[in-house]
């Protein structure tokens, strides 16, 4: 009898410690379900797990350590729910979400028109200042007693040229001579090297040469257009009577004087070696001496026009 008895109770034992291990087994599940759904972001409830038997393990063979599944879970709504602290998280991600994104985008917009205030302002004041200082550089020009003459002049094809002919043109000047050995070829090529440059930008406006004579007496008409075929197409010869040549140098301050003649009559002109810039308004603007080459020349050129203000009328 005794023995039937250890072994009925050994049953019960064994049951009750299946049915232990299994309700754990649940509770394993149920948790890593919720995690799972957590995780993901997912902001609908899990249904609700129910053991096969709501009623608490009891018995002899419980463990003391054994928590109820509900006390688990914290939750009012049943055994196996999510914690409260879950759901509020879980329903607090949307929204909180939301109303970051509309700050954020708050934020850009803010700073963008911030920022592009400043940067008109200052594109405003800098072009305000650029702009004072290209007209105090007219006046200045304006008072230089340089090239503010006239002159009447024969091209070398026989017309006869005034200063006005040239308003509205960007003016490249030298004077020189015909008999020079040397520096007045050169500087007329390093000239025309400088205008084809700036051609071949289509945005600048084309340059007009001018080669004056200071040695009216051997460059007449005829000298003067046998010597610029040699240079740049745009190139035109100007001559004249030794009164008008000296009137048309003294305006640039250009300096010439002949030398003595050899025995064959030839002489050598000592006179200024510069090239002079003049801009569409007929003022003079820059000058350029044998030490700066074509490409110098050329950027400087360039730079007057870009920064160029037409004066008004």
């Amino acid at each position: 009898m005794r023995c039937l008895e250890r072994r009925m109770l050994g049953l019960v034992g064994f049951i009750g410690g299946d049915l232990h291990a299994t309700s754990g087994r649940l509770l394993r599940c149920t948790l890593r379900s919720s995690a799972v759904q957590q995780s993901s972001g997912s902001t609908h409830y899990p249904q609700r797990v129910w053991l096969s038997s709501q009623a608490p393990i009891c018995g002899p063979h419980t463990p003391k350590h054994f928590t109820h599944p509900q006390q688990t879970l914290g939750s009012s709504r049943g055994p196996f729910s999510l914690p409260l602290f879950t759901q509020r998280v879980a329903l607090s991600q949307g929204p909180n979400t939301s109303t970051a994104k509309i700050r954020l985008r708050t934020r850009l917009v803010v700073t963008l028109l911030f920022g592009g205030g400043l940067l008109g302002t200052w594109w405003y004041v800098r072009n305000e200042k650029q702009q004072n200082h290209r007209m105090q550089r007219i006046e200045q020009l304006k008072k230089v007693a340089l090239g503010q003459g006239d002159f009447s002049l024969l091209d070398h094809r026989g017309h006869r040229r005034t200063k006005r002919d040239f308003l509205g043109s960007w003016v490249l000047l030298y004077f020189g001579f015909t008999h020079c050995p040397d520096i007045c070829p050169d500087e007329l090529d390093k000239i025309s090297a400088v205008v084809s440059t700036l051609d071949k930008d289509p945005s600048l406006p084309a340059v007009q040469p001018l080669f004056v004579t200071v040695d009216p007496e051997r460059d007449d008409v005829a000298a003067l257009e046998r010597y610029v075929k040699d240079f740049h197409p745009r190139l035109i010869g100007l001559t004249g009577t030794p009164e008008e040549v000296k009137v048309a140098g003294k305006d640039y301050r250009v300096y010439a004087s002949p030398g003595p003649k050899d025995e064959d009559g030839d002489y050598i002109v000592d006179h200024t070696i510069l090239i002079y810039l003049v801009n569409p308004d007929g003022l003079f603007l820059d000058y350029y001496n044998r030490m700066k080459d074509d490409v110098q020349i050329a950027e400087s050129i360039r730079n007057h026009m870009k920064s160029y203000v037409k004066l008004p009328e």
